[in-house]
């Protein structure tokens, strides 16, 4: 767990004392959570579980697990309502999984996975990588895994085979981490979550640069199941996802994220990872 800055605890004081009182007659709203992000950050968590609970009338459970394949699990078990999930493994369970809402980041539904090294490496792209070691995210995530997968698949090589060694850091940071420490020579991150950490972190991302960028991807979308759209809880929560901006709390949360509010979002905004997931496949 990391611990909170000042500032941030003022922020978890602030969240603690504007949490709605909410009835405890139905059932709280559950929505799986992982540390991908911005691992663990209780200021982020207290805020948008106080928004969320305003935007609802209901009590907010946020269930955070290590990795995707634990919060898609309860997701496809029906044990949380809903998941902040990347877009590959929603693809993955498509055909069970409904979308709800896309966050807005800049402008646009939209993020890349970026490759980083240290800054005194030489290497410039993937190719001057190859028989390196290399930090990947975690295995279901789009732009931690597919992305670069997918690119050494598409230079006519096998992912398995490229690196000298790879490990899975579960947490976009600790990839981040894996480099400016020299526990790897580069990473794939989330391009969202090395700019987010530029502002929160520099003197993590100032030991880190990048020699890549993907094309713009569909950006980590919050999803449920299937058979649970049209449900109170679900309908709730997402009119409290799109509301966020109203209330303060949620424009805390929003801005503690970085991100501008959340959107329906489209199913197509997903076709470059679609692309990216017949390249693996087909290897």
């Amino acid at each position: 767990m990391i611990r909170p800055t000042r500032r941030q605890a003022l922020f978890l004081i602030g969240a603690m004392c504007a949490a709605p009182a909410v009835a405890q007659t139905e059932p709280p709203i559950r929505l799986g959570l992982t540390p991908v992000f911005l691992d663990n950050d209780g200021a982020v968590i207290l805020r948008l579980r106080a928004a969320l609970a305003t935007g609802t009338g209901r009590s907010i459970e946020l269930v955070q697990r290590r990795t995707y394949q634990e919060v898609t699990g309860m997701l496809l078990e029906g044990s949380v309502d809903a998941a902040w999930l990347c877009g590959y493994p929603f693809l993955q369970h498509e055909d069970n999984l409904a979308l709800l809402g896309v966050p807005i980041w800049r402008g646009e539904p939209l993020y890349q996975s970026y490759l980083i090294v240290r800054p005194d490496d030489p290497a410039t792209s993937l190719s001057d990588l190859r028989g390196g070691t290399h930090a990947y995210s975690d295995p279901d995530s789009n732009s931690g895994w597919l992305v670069t997968a997918s690119d050494v698949v598409r230079m006519g090589e096998r992912p398995e085979g490229f690196f000298s060694r790879t490990l899975f850091a579960y947490g976009h940071r600790n990839v981040a981490r894996s480099v400016a420490g020299g526990l790897t020579r580069s990473g794939s991150i989330d391009g969202y979550v090395w700019e987010a950490l530029a502002q929160v972190e520099p003197e993590l991302t100032a030991r880190t640069k990048v020699i890549g960028r993907s094309e713009k991807l569909g950006f980590p979308p919050f999803v449920t199941r299937k058979d649970h759209v049209g449900s109170t809880s679900v309908d709730l929560l997402r009119k409290a996802l799109f509301d966020l901006g109203a209330s303060p709390d949620g424009q805390a949360a929003l801005k503690l994220l970085q991100l501008d509010e959340i959107t329906p979002g489209n199913l197509q905004l997903f076709d470059g990872i679609r692309a990216r997931m017949r390249d693996v496949q087909g290897a």
